[in-house]
């Protein structure tokens, strides 16, 4: 007998509701929310933490209820922010590689890791989000990381 699946139509996870309700108890606006937005950037968080801090600290559940992107209206980055963090654990990675040099699965997973990295930087570059003839590069992302 087949089983039978709880989630509908094959997705995975959780996911918001389709329908958008007018939230009467918000009492922020747009504008309020970018400049929220643009403080909590300029204090160097993540686009997550953001999120997390508008949710609880704000009572904001998701700036989509506004028509907007916490990415979008943080500003132009270097790197995007994911492969800003993947290159963050690149470079930890390797200096761990240059204390410990025989540590083999190490390495696979710092090779495994920067194919990762270009295989975004790829993608990023013909999307727009980077310049068409980036290349990674251990040393670059060293400067940047710091």
């Amino acid at each position: 007998m087949a089983r039978m699946h709880s989630r509908k139509h094959g997705r995975h996870g959780s996911h918001k509701p389709i329908k958008r309700i007018a939230l009467d108890w918000l009492i922020y606006d747009k504008n309020e929310v970018k400049m929220l937005i643009a403080k909590l950037a300029k204090e160097g968080r993540s686009s997550a933490e953001i999120g997390i801090i508008l949710r609880d600290q704000y009572g904001i559940p998701d700036v989509r209820y506004f028509d907007m992107r916490i990415t979008k209206t943080m500003g132009k980055r270097e790197v995007p922010e994911d492969m800003y963090n993947l290159m963050k654990k690149a470079v930890n990675l390797h200096r761990h590689m240059s204390e410990m040099r025989k540590d083999s699965k190490g390495k696979h997973g710092l090779e495994l890791l920067e194919s990762k990295i270009r295989r975004l930087g790829k993608y990023y570059a013909r999307s727009g989000k980077l310049p068409r003839d980036w290349k990674y590069s251990i040393e670059n992302a060293k400067l940047l990381v710091k």
